[in-house]
């Protein structure tokens, strides 16, 4: 089977199919039973890899579904063409789903940067799926090959007479149907938006689960399903004759300011595939409702509109991390450049860098030569970069809760924050109050007419104005002391209190390897930077050193005790070495993934020995990423090293001892090993 557009392999073949599979008792065994027969097959390179990041994407949401089917699935490196693997489990394993759980399993493995060809390829497979004949067919296979046949069947489907123009032909997968305007307005017009994370399934699931539940409520229903095959915009003309929408996603919806003012019901993804009837009565009865929420035309979320299911606790945890994701690369180069500067001109280079850039060239060289230029060149170029750090924070904090209205004066707030010394804590803030007065502007009720000025002229002036008064008149003042006062602490540190901060920073950095908690400790190491003290650059060493542990470790584990890890752990292992020499604490995602509770555990303890013992040498770094590359711009360089080995001999003995003395889940990791 391959697709008609494509020279690709076949997305299923017989040997990918397990019929009738014991495969283990939960749903880690079977998806590393189902990924092993991908190795098995020459379909991925790293078994326990594409083990890992399905996991990490049941980690965001369960992927059971109603009716006994559980579509597992992940886009990952260690995948060079869209495959899937199928089973047919006896007993059953619970996936999450709420009627219980699930004997037909597919396992969609797509690659890193599959192109919209072969995500049509596998959303095909996911619509069928809520076809209750199809998935009869696969209970009542007899053999691989049939099974084979029926996704063949869904995902290539013969071609069809073309369709009368009374019978309009439906629109290829991942388009919008546009439906013909009838003479006379008789039956509502529901628009609906499905995205989820992955934008592999659940994204056209519940597109199709929708459309047949309006169907049979006599709705006229379009849906743009904004997934990993692209998506088309909805007409501005389907838009303008809706009577309602549905926003059914776990991410943002794309340009959300299209549906201004039409009555909304918002939901998780799934909601729209467990209970899509129920949705559909909510959206005529929302259309027919004069008091019913509606979209805001900043495409922000409002009270009314709730983003998805999640609660105010996560949401505010999206909004911060939104802010430290788009800061982080403003952080990485700028710091990075200021190392280089440091590198070829020297640390004296901070006090005269801006003049000799500004003053010489070329053609006329400074006193201490080319190297002494291009030192300042480079240190001018990374601080002007890095001075983004706190407006960009800030900036995308406020886009975070008021999408692109609350740009403007997020990254205002942010300038602000830098100008009266209230650092990041100031940008935070800033960021927060920027955010939710371009909300509440936007909110006002507005003639119709005047809409189109509010997300461009009005709520941008409106908020920047908000925000900067309140930070002048009223909590300027107090945040620059609760930054001075922070900065005087850390530059206080030391003994026993600065060793408790290093162990604290190591914890953090090993607890989910590039999670939340990790971007937390590392937005506050290299947050701190902007202050240029020695505390701040010993913060930053103790962290950078602490995220180098779980690669290196677990390379030192594959390498003295290989029998404990299977052959592509062990592959990984050696991968592991670069990438934490690197600083990139990723490379332990797939070992963590696949044996949380022995590994996670001993990563932190290595992590918690390395970030105290560096804090106790008084390691420093200027660099606010590049791990062993970057040791010129690292003080103390013994210390700092001496804590890194440190760290990695405990995290391996730990995870050694863990996995040779604790055994869980047998069974899984009979299935890892054997793969």
């Amino acid at each position: 089977m391959t697709s008609p557009t494509t020279s690709q392999p076949p997305v299923i073949t017989t040997d990918l199919v397990l019929l009738d599979d014991t495969a283990g008792g939960d749903k880690e065994a079977v998806i590393a039973r189902l990924a092993g027969s991908l190795a098995a097959a020459g379909r991925t390179s790293d078994a326990d890899g594409l083990t890992g990041a399905a996991l990490a994407r049941e980690g965001q949401s369960a992927t059971g579904l109603p009716g006994g089917i559980a579509i597992p699935h992940c886009r990952s490196p260690y995948v060079d063409t869209p495959t899937i693997a199928f089973a047919r489990l006896n007993p059953p394993v619970d996936f999450g789903a709420p009627d219980g759980p699930a004997d037909l399993v597919f396992l969609i493995a797509a690659p890193a940067a599959g192109g919209q060809e072969h995500m049509k390829l596998l959303s095909s497979l996911a619509r069928a799926l809520v076809r209750k004949d199809f998935v009869a067919s696969l209970r009542a296979a007899a053999s691989p090959a049939e099974v084979v046949d029926l996704v063949d069947g869904v995902i290539n489907p013969a071609p069809t007479p073309a369709a009368t123009p009374a019978t309009p032909a439906p629109a290829p997968a991942g388009q919008p149907t546009e439906q013909p305007a009838p003479a006379a307005k008789s039956r509502k017009t529901i628009l609906a938006v499905t995205a989820c994370p992955t934008g592999i399934a659940h994204t056209y699931m519940a597109a199709d689960a929708l459309a047949a539940a309006a169907k049979e409520a006599g709705v006229d229903f379009v849906v743009e399903t904004q997934g990993s095959s692209g998506s088309t915009p909805l007409p501005a003309g389907t838009i303008a004759g809706a009577d309602a929408v549905i926003f059914a996603t776990d991410v943002g919806v794309k340009d959300r300011g299209r549906f201004a003012g039409k009555p909304v019901v918002a939901s998780g993804v799934k909601r729209a595939i467990n209970e899509p009837a129920k949705m559909i009565a909510e959206a005529v009865a929302a259309a027919g409702d004069p008091n019913a929420a509606r979209v805001e035309g900043s495409g922000a979320a409002t009270a009314d509109t709730p983003r998805g299911d999640v609660g105010w606790g996560t949401r505010t945890r999206q909004i911060l991390l939104t802010g430290v994701s788009y800061m982080i690369p403003f952080v990485a180069a700028g710091g990075l450049l200021i190392a280089l500067g440091f590198l070829f001109a020297g640390y004296e280079i901070s006090d005269t860098g801006n003049d000799i850039a500004l003053n010489y060239s070329l053609t006329n060289l400074p006193p201490g030569g080319f190297l002494e230029y291009l030192g300042a060149v480079l240190y001018t170029l990374g601080s002007l970069a890095f001075g983004f750090l706190v407006p960009a924070l800030a900036g995308y904090i406020a886009f975070a809760i008021a999408d692109r209205p609350g740009l403007a004066p997020g990254f205002t707030a942010g300038a602000l924050a830098v100008l009266i010394g209230g650092g990041f804590i100031g940008g935070i803030v800033g960021g927060v109050l920027a955010g939710f007065a371009a909300l509440w502007i936007n909110n006002i009720k507005v003639p119709q007419w005047f809409r189109g000025l509010m997300p461009v002229v009005i709520v941008p002036l409106g908020a920047s104005l908000a925000v900067g008064l309140i930070m002048f008149f009223f909590v300027g003042r107090p945040l620059a002391l609760i930054n001075t006062g922070l900065t005087d602490w850390l530059s206080g540190l030391s003994g026993t209190s600065a060793v408790f901060l290093g162990i604290i920073v190591g914890l953090m950095m090993c607890f989910d390897l590039g999670g939340p908690v990790n971007k937390a400790a590392y937005a506050f190491a290299t947050a701190g930077l902007a202050a240029q003290t020695t505390a701040s650059f010993e913060i930053m060493a103790a962290v950078m050193a602490a995220g180098m542990v779980p690669p290196l470790a677990l390379a030192l584990a594959t390498t003295v005790r290989p029998r404990l890890f299977s052959e592509p752990e062990r592959e990984n292992g050696r991968a592991a070495w670069l990438l934490g020499a690197s600083f990139i604490s990723e490379g332990a995602i797939p070992f963590a993934a696949a044996d949380p509770l022995r590994v996670i555990p001993s990563m932190m303890l290595g992590g918690a020995v390395t970030g105290g013992l560096s804090m106790a040498f008084g390691a420093t770094s200027r660099a606010p990423h590049g791990g062993i590359f970057v040791l010129f711009a690292i003080d103390n360089k013994l210390g700092f090293l001496i804590a890194l080995l440190a760290g990695t001999v405990v995290a391996a003995v730990a995870v050694v001892a863990a996995k040779q003395f604790l055994k869980a889940r047998p069974k899984a990791e009979a299935d890892l090993v054997t793969a």
